[in-house]
């Protein structure tokens, strides 16, 4: 008997899904890395398609994209990472999408170990390893966005920001209202898989270090705030308890203890800790109807 694993690896090479694949690359001033990239995407596997979306780039990007043998579909000017996606996503048509950085960080052998599970599951991420990820101030913040969005998803997520990626475009599609245009597309679709139930993956790869941190479009100062409103924004649509009973329970909590050391220092309870108190029955009673209005979204989808 053939082990289980061997069996499944074996399914995999027979049945590749890189020919029902469309590779989505959105570029924003990459001509020195778009070629080499679709070059590589080419040699590795023979795709469905490959789509490059030239987010109104001011090089050659969509030039030497086309020369590769790329689609490419241009925007009129730079409307952010996000917004390439999601026309990418719109143009694609192969049953599956994978989604790739045109800066040559990802592999193209990584990108067909990541596209190899999608028959199995409905998000495969390509998670970075700490090794290979950037500076330690950026692992740092990466690292605390992946614990606070593994607390709100109740599952562990060890890379919330990977560019590599690969999902069914149908289920991509039922969540491209969410996706904003700026910089938190793998987070939106991430969280928004996890919590609607969907089958994700999170797959080990090791990524290529940029030549200098300011090679990055990614501005931890800015974007950071941005990824953590994002993150809060998803999860409160999908499961709003998870933000609303903590913040409840401390507010209680801060009340309940305040008027303790009142009655005991003061022989009354003030007015702050009863105020305190009924803010924490209101912020609850929020949650159970924004977790009522959450589960109505869900009626009837398919």
């Amino acid at each position: 008997m053939i082990p289980t694993e061997t069996r499944e690896d074996a399914a995999r090479t027979a049945r590749p899904a890189s020919a029902t694949t469309s590779i989505v690359i959105p570029a924003f001033n990459e001509a020195a890395s778009i070629a080499a990239v679709i070059d590589a995407l080419r040699l590795a596997a023979a795709w469905h398609e490959i789509l490059v979306v030239d987010d109104g780039s001011a090089d050659d990007t969509a030039a030497r994209a086309a020369a590769a043998g790329a689609r490419v579909v241009r925007h009129p000017y730079n409307k952010g990472n996000g917004a390439a996606v999601k026309t990418g996503i719109r143009q694609a048509t192969g049953r599956f999408i994978l989604i790739i950085d045109a800066d040559g960080q990802h592999s193209a052998a990584d990108a067909l170990r990541v596209i190899s599970y999608i028959d199995e599951y409905d998000l495969v991420v390509g998670a970075r390893i700490d090794a290979t990820q950037a500076s330690l101030v950026r692992r740092l913040g990466n690292a605390t966005l992946n614990a606070l969005a593994s607390y709100l998803t109740e599952r562990p997520i060890p890379d919330l920001t990977s560019g590599l990626r690969a999902a069914r475009r149908d289920c991509l599609v039922e969540f491209l209202h969410l996706i904003p245009n700026g910089f938190s597309t793998p987070t939106t679709t991430t969280l928004a898989f996890m919590k609607a139930g969907y089958s994700v993956r999170f797959e080990p790869i090791a990524a290529a270090r940029r030549s200098s941190p300011a090679d990055s479009k990614i501005r931890l100062s800015s974007d950071g705030v941005g990824f953590f409103l994002i993150l809060l924004k998803v999860i409160t649509i999908f499961s709003p308890l998870r933000i609303f009973v903590p913040i409840s329970a401390a507010t209680f909590l801060v009340g309940a203890a305040y008027a303790a050391w009142t009655i005991a220092t003061q022989s009354h309870v003030t007015n702050s800790s009863v105020l305190l108190i009924l803010l924490s029955v209101v912020i609850l009673l929020v949650g159970l109807v924004s977790e009522q209005i959450s589960s109505l979204r869900f009626e009837g989808r398919s």
